[in-house]
């Protein structure tokens, strides 16, 4: 599947965006651009500092959107330091740095983001969200 397809799959049938649902114990994390529309909220319910769930919802971009679902994908069932270094491996990929392709999965879909400046923030906004809710910890 190439590129283009794995981000519109993610944006318009995610698994892991659905409607808030009150009843569940999860964490929240608000994540909102300052330059455009997109905005989301990431749930996340960690057990033993292990990512056990996750979902997300609001309205965002293709790009905001399908890298927030690809996130959580690859998130669920990792510890806290397993998600800081995933994190951290997107933001190198995103920046032009050294990073380890086989980590990152289908993340590797915003290989080129890093020549398109106002499109990276929107790829980078949920792993800032996610990052500054494990900070907060």
């Amino acid at each position: 599947m190439d590129n283009r397809n794995i981000i519109m799959n993610h944006y318009t049938s995610s698994p892991y965006k659905k409607d808030f649902n009150p009843d569940l114990n999860y964490q929240k994390i608000e994540t909102k651009s300052d330059s455009c529309i997109d905005h989301l909220n990431i749930y996340v319910k960690f057990e033993n500092n292990i990512l056990k769930d996750a979902y997300f919802n609001g309205e965002a971009c293709a790009i905001a959107t399908s890298s927030c679902s690809i996130l959580l994908k690859n998130c669920l069932n990792k510890t806290v330091s397993e998600i800081v270094e995933y994190i951290k491996n997107f933001d190198n990929m995103v920046n032009g740095k050294d990073f380890n392709l086989e980590e990152l999965k289908e993340a590797i879909v915003f290989k080129e983001i890093v020549r398109q400046g106002h499109r990276k923030t929107c790829a980078y906004l949920p792993y800032q969200g996610l990052k500054k809710l494990i900070d907060k910890r």
